[in-house]
């Protein structure tokens, strides 16, 4: 079994102090294989808030897959945004905007979905889709397969439909042609676990789809700061959720959800 830590929206520049050192104490208490954090480091995309995620990264376990959000494309630099929207995201968090990891359980990848013509949307395109492919091309069936995004292919039941990542249908087709069992994102800083056979009709495909809220933003959106804690294996997958408690001041489990797997879908254990 791999355990896997998943943070999203951290938001240097906009973050609440105080849960800093917890957090970093709760994620190396869960012992993770990875740490995979889905977008949205900073709040304005600044060199300042940059260097404080990277400081941040520091003190997490690894290895990490990291990927950028919509806030990590400059906002008002109009220039920077156009001409190099992602420089700063490449100088202090990391060169490669599609990191892969594998060991003898899962391989993970990590897909850019941020873009300088949209301020709050994302989408993926054709040739990260036959990247995620390839990856996952002629990996044993065993191999648990995962995708890290930013935008999410899913919401939880009000979200607005703009929030969906770009071209996810013709994407979801191609992911489960290689059989993609576990979809990782952010952006709405809420917690939430979907399936993809509630938004695309996929014959002999169903994948999970599970949402971190903000880990350390002061933006919670009427949510607790939290994270999930994933601990997966081939036929067997449990999502805990971690919340912020402010009267122990510390991150604490407030709920478990597994899932197992049957032919090539994922459903719910309970």
């Amino acid at each position: 079994m791999r355990t896997i830590v998943h943070l999203s929206d951290l938001h240097f520049g906009r973050v609440d102090a105080a849960l800093l050192d917890p957090l970093v104490d709760a994620v190396a208490a869960a012992c993770p294989d990875l740490v995979a954090v889905s977008g949205d480091l900073t709040q304005r995309a600044r060199s300042v808030q940059f260097r404080e995620a990277r400081a941040f990264l520091d003190r997490l376990p690894t290895p990490q897959i990291v990927v950028p959000g919509n806030h990590d494309v400059p906002l008002y630099d109009v220039l920077r945004r156009f001409a190099a929207p992602l420089e700063r995201f490449r100088q202090h968090i990391s060169h490669d905007l599609a990191p892969f990891y594998r060991d003898d359980e899962m391989a993970v990848i990590g897909i850019n979905t941020a873009r300088s013509l949209t301020f709050k949307s994302g989408r993926i395109n054709a040739r990260q889709v036959s990247l995620v492919a390839q990856r996952f091309s002629g990996l044993p069936d065993s191999i648990l397969r995962i995708v890290v995004t930013h935008h999410p292919f899913d919401l939880p039941g009000k979200g607005e439909e703009a929030d969906i990542v770009g071209r996810s249908a013709s994407a979801m087709r191609a992911f489960a042609e290689c059989g993609v069992d576990l979809f990782l994102s952010g952006h709405l800083h809420q917690s939430h676990i979907g399936n993809t056979t509630e938004r695309y009709a996929i014959a002999g495909h169903s994948a999970l789809i599970v949402h971190a809220g903000t880990a350390s933003s002061t933006r919670g959106r009427g949510e607790s700061n939290a994270f999930n804690v994933i601990r997966a294996e081939h036929a067997r997958i449990d999502v805990e959720t971690w919340s912020w408690e402010p009267n122990s001041s510390e991150f604490v489990m407030q709920q478990t959800a597994s899932y197992r797997k049957q032919g090539t879908g994922w459903f719910s254990a309970s």
